[in-house]
């Protein structure tokens, strides 16, 4: 009786529970690892992402911020701009009717000097020219003043010997004027200084040792 070799083909019995050898999975290599690479912490990505969103509220808010403080500026520029034309509004509203009434204050003064300003006359012209003041309307041109060209307007012209400036001599008609608004000028008469009258002077004072010291 001849012993059976078992051939090669034959395997091994298997212990119950045993895992199969090529059932084991192989580790990784040590260069799979390093390839891939270290993972990152999913809380520092979340901070990422929140500081890239804090930016994009901060660039937001300046940028409404920097609207707000324009519209504002611009507003205040409107308000001004309005008041300024209410004012020269009024202002011109006012002169003009006032310009209305100057010849009526033109006959009060002229009643005035001839002492015609009496009984009820005398009661409503006071308080028509109580109005006007209230309403702005002052009243300027006085004789001996210098003459101004820019609120004097004259009507007559003379030569004094008593004069070193043109000066207004007599007036015509007052001025009025409203603030700094000028809305009539004072008509008046003029007189300049005598021709040669400073010369003559200069002379005299020459003669008699120059001009008195003070």
């Amino acid at each position: 009786m001849t012993e059976e070799t078992p051939g090669f083909d034959e395997k091994p019995e298997v212990p119950s529970g045993a895992i199969p050898e090529d059932a084991v999975p192989q580790a990784a290599g040590p260069d799979s690892s390093e390839e891939a690479g270290p993972a990152a912490p999913a809380g520092d990505l979340q901070e990422v992402a929140l500081t890239a969103q804090l930016d994009q509220v901060r660039t937001a808010l300046n940028e409404r911020t920097a609207d707000l403080q324009r519209l504002q500026a611009e507003y205040q520029n409107y308000r001004r701009r309005v008041e300024r034309d209410r004012v020269t509004v009024k202002e011109v509203a006012v002169a003009n009717l006032l310009s209305e009434l100057l010849p009526v204050l033109d006959d009060i003064g002229r009643a005035r000097e001839h002492g015609e300003l009496v009984g009820g006359f005398k009661s409503v012209a006071e308080s028509l020219e109580t109005v006007a003041a209230k309403m702005g309307l002052q009243q300027f041109g006085k004789e001996g003043e210098p003459f101004d060209p820019t609120i004097h307007e004259a009507l007559m012209h003379s030569y004094a010997p008593d004069v070193t400036e043109t000066t207004c001599v007599a007036i015509l008609q007052p001025g009025y004027r409203i603030g700094e608004r000028t809305i009539r000028p004072a008509r008046v008469a003029v007189a300049e200084p005598q021709p040669g009258a400073q010369a003559a002077k200069a002379d005299e004072d020459e003669e008699n040792g120059g001009p008195d010291e003070g």
